[in-house]
């Protein structure tokens, strides 16, 4: 954090992070922790936060390669309430929260088949769907739009604030 973006001096940061955790089996409470640290972090030193919701994963392409079933890692129910979680700790904290998810999740639950070619990993057509939705946000925090509101207390776990 203090390399790639508190050393930089940007005006905000968009995070997107998770996955490996989820993989790695991290609970979800030191996943939330984390993220609030970068964010504590990024508003300590000017920056503004924006969070990415995790992507969803697929086992489509499984058959090519085994190692491609990528739910048992990174189950869907786990994406689905770490972003439910995400999406709730912006709200409260008034930061731009960035739904990839919804843009790229097919009925199944899963990462739409056409999106990734190992179902984890966006292809060309994947990162053109995440490109517009990132510019959004992005233009709307430059613009104003996101701008934090002064909260006061001790900032604990995401999605939740101690006074």
């Amino acid at each position: 954090m203090k390399a790639d973006v508190i050393d930089l001096k940007p005006r905000l940061v968009l995070v997107l992070a998770g996955t490996n955790d989820l993989a790695r089996g991290v609970a979800l409470s030191t996943i939330e922790n984390n993220l609030s640290m970068i964010a504590d972090l990024a508003e300590t030193h000017h920056v503004q936060p924006v969070f990415a919701s995790v992507l969803p994963v697929s086992d489509y392409h499984q058959d090519a390669n085994r190692q491609y079933q990528r739910s048992l890692q990174r189950p869907p129910g786990k994406i689905l309430e770490l972003n439910t979680r995400l999406k709730s700790f912006c709200e409260q904290r008034h930061f731009r929260y960035l739904d990839y998810y919804a843009a790229m999740v097919d009925k199944a639950g899963f990462m739409r088949t056409d999106l990734a070619d190992d179902g984890l990993h966006p292809n060309g057509k994947g990162y053109r769907i995440m490109a517009p939705v990132a510019l959004a946000a992005i233009d709307s925090v430059l613009k104003g739009d996101a701008t934090p509101k002064k909260r006061s207390g001790i900032r604990g776990r995401l999605g939740k604030e101690h006074k």
